[in-house]
């Protein structure tokens, strides 16, 4: 298989990423009406650990790493994380080696424990700075 070929999926969700990035950073998601309302906080009145995230995107693009933060840490959190993945991968592509990241359940079980925590922490008076 050519390198170009092996590149192609890698480099096609950057392009697709990056197009949503440069759409969020256009559209403030700060400004009423570009943004549907999450649905669990329209109904219940509760953030959803992807609450703010759309802010968050906007003020990581404009360079702004504290607001990015204080709107969704977690989310900024997966910037980072994705970023590193898809350097990964993108050099094991160009090496021509295939990419796997297997974690075992323990390691998904916490990630959800940590999602969990996280949105009940940011919905208690005292972890009101994670809130957007």
């Amino acid at each position: 298989m050519g390198t170009a070929r092996r590149l192609a999926p890698p480099i096609g969700i950057l392009a697709a990423v990056a197009g949503a990035f440069a759409y969020v950073g256009t559209v403030d998601p700060n400004e009423p009406g570009h943004y549907p309302v999450c649905p669990l906080l329209r109904v219940t009145g509760t953030l959803c650990p992807g609450c703010g995230g759309l802010r968050s995107a906007h003020a990581f693009i404009h360079g702004d790493l504290g607001t990015a933060l204080s709107a969704n840490a977690v989310a900024v959190v997966g910037y980072f994380l994705f970023a590193a993945v898809m350097v990964l991968w993108l050099v094991r592509a160009w090496r021509g080696r295939p990419m796997r990241i297997v974690l075992a359940p323990v390691w998904w079980w916490g990630l959800g424990a940590l999602l969990l925590i996280f949105s009940v922490v940011r919905n208690l008076p005292f972890g009101s700075a994670l809130a957007p």
